[in-house]
């Protein structure tokens, strides 16, 4: 049986232990919950079949095999210099954006193994793509265990530290990107006369849809782009209009600025 502790209970955590108790299933697995606000572990244990506990941070990593710390960044040195003081070793996986594992690890003693992941908003939906780092003692094995927790609500692939931030200004600040894109879409759609209800349905299912056909086919976009692109047509008429005014550096650029806006706020 996985015993999983989360520390913060907000939409993310749940979301998390919500997707492994499905892959998993109820009877494999044992949540102990702890956060700031008794309501919020209320209301996530609410949510959940699998046996659950609820106390302080201490005595949740201290019945855990993985913690999941899912804190605000500028609380986690004080939760992990509480958590230090907690006997035994454990693997903890960090979703707190910013936090470098050296620091990590330093606040929580030399003994325990750390990974450091970037999970995003569509995880709440079961279709995030997360980015994960293993510390200097986290081994192969623990690895494997963040990809299975994180995979459980979408992708995760393992890279090194230094890639975090492309992670963040890539899939982290993604959605917002991808969320732009269907409102425009959908404006473009009540331009030319389609019912802002109909319009916004379309433009959201064909992002969905050309997403999941890059997943499952294995093509490149770029192939998938000129199955649908015939000569003199509608689809080149409006490709030749999203190069005119942008659309590819715009993207582009908006992936660099994130990356960079990371890296800062990680000094």
């Amino acid at each position: 049986m996985l015993k999983i502790g989360l520390i913060g209970c907000g939409k993310m955590g749940g979301a998390l232990l919500r997707g492994v108790e499905k892959a998993l299933g109820k009877n494999e697995l044992s949540v102990a919950l702890s956060d700031v606000v008794p309501a919020a572990a209320a209301a996530l244990e609410q949510s959940l079949s699998c046996s659950v506990t609820k106390g302080s941070p201490a005595e949740v990593a201290a019945v855990s095999d993985v913690v999941l710390l899912a804190v605000k960044p500028g609380d986690m040195a004080a939760l992990c210099a509480d958590l230090a003081k907690v006997e035994g070793s454990r693997l903890y996986l960090s979703i707190a954006a910013g936090l470098k594992l050296a620091d990590l690890e330093s606040w929580l003693g030399s003994q325990q193994r750390v990974i450091r992941s970037m999970p995003n908003t569509p995880a709440l939906v079961g279709t995030g793509a997360a980015a994960f780092s293993r510390g200097s003692s986290a081994t192969a094995d623990d690895a494997a265990q963040a990809s299975k927790i994180l995979g459980a609500v979408g992708t995760a692939d393992e890279v090194s530290e230094k890639l975090l931030d492309a992670v963040t200004g890539l899939s982290g600040s993604g959605p917002a990107y991808v969320y732009t894109v269907i409102e425009a879409l959908s404006d473009g759609g009540v331009l030319m006369g389609l019912p802002r209800a109909t319009a916004l349905t379309l433009a959201a299912q064909t992002v969905a849809g050309a997403a999941q056909m890059v997943l499952e086919t294995g093509k490149h976009p770029a192939v998938l782009r000129d199955e649908v692109t015939s000569p003199g047509g509608t689809t080149i008429a409006g490709l030749e209009q999203l190069e005119a005014h942008g659309l590819r550096n715009a993207l582009l650029q908006a992936v660099r600025k994130a990356t960079e806006r990371s890296l800062q706020l990680g000094k």
